[in-house]
């Protein structure tokens, strides 16, 4: 009886896992090239007893958070400041905990001080790994390996400067990246692979989220049935108990 039970409660916590992955997909289906989140299912793991297996069974989580890497909906807005990658590269970013990683988000802005972000706030970096700082510029242009040229403000008709280029990676096949725990992307080390520039950068486009509403909304619906069901395992179970135990009571008077 037991058994059934631990089955059922360890049913209840993989859905637990899978309703907070598909809360976070939803509440980011809004975010500029946010990467859907998938749930980080292991394999079945048994409890061992005496050096003998049992037949309580646990599904176990992956080491690693694992992301959908699919395009989302690329968005002409022919904004200068909105930026996507066409393909399967990545920008760099800096943290607020200080440390680089990968984003695919490019609604870009530049703040009071010139220091050019991304619309969380997060620092764009150069080839270099270093800040963006943008003069006053009247208008800007971006290529497509991520070099931006502006008509500096108050400049010579005609004048252009380059300010920096826009670091992008296309990482090589077989790359395994991976989200860490602040939900960044990176190597599975925690660090970030070198630039490349292999990354073709479009100007006036801007990535939305991959995130499909209607699949994780349906995918929730599922959820809470299959939850609903092992809470009626888990009483049958007591009400199988209780049953057993009746019939072993010693007959009253």
């Amino acid at each position: 009886m037991d058994r059934m039970i631990f089955t059922a409660l360890n049913g209840l916590g993989n859905l637990r896992d899978a309703q907070s992955v598909s809360a976070q997909n939803l509440s980011n289906q809004n975010v500029p090239g946010f990467r859907r989140d998938l749930v980080n299912a292991g394999p079945t793991k048994f409890l061992t007893e005496l050096n003998s297996l049992t037949g309580r069974a646990f599904q176990t989580d992956t080491e690693s958070h694992r992301f959908s890497n699919a395009a989302g909906f690329m968005d002409q807005t022919g904004e200068m400041m909105d930026v996507a990658i066409e393909d399967d590269g990545y920008f760099y970013i800096e943290t607020p905990g200080g440390t680089p990683a990968l984003s695919r988000r490019g609604d870009m802005r530049v703040d009071a001080t010139g220091l050019l972000t991304d619309g969380a706030g997060n620092p764009m970096l150069d080839s270099a790994q270093a800040q963006i700082v943008i003069p006053p510029f009247q208008s800007m242009t971006i290529d497509d390996v991520g070099q931006i040229v502006i008509e500096p403000m108050g400049g010579a008709a005609g004048e252009t400067e380059v300010v920096g280029v826009l670091a992008t990676v296309k990482p090589d096949a077989g790359t395994t990246l991976q989200k860490s725990d602040d939900g960044h992307i990176r190597l599975p080390d925690g660090k970030v692979p070198a630039p490349n520039q292999g990354a073709r950068v479009v100007q006036g486009v801007l990535e939305r989220s991959n995130v499909n509403t209607t699949e994780e909304l349906i995918a929730s619906i599922e959820l809470q049935r299959s939850f609903e069901v092992n809470l009626r395992l888990i009483t049958a179970a007591r009400d199988m108990d209780e049953a057993g135990a009746s019939l072993m009571r010693m007959p009253e008077g």
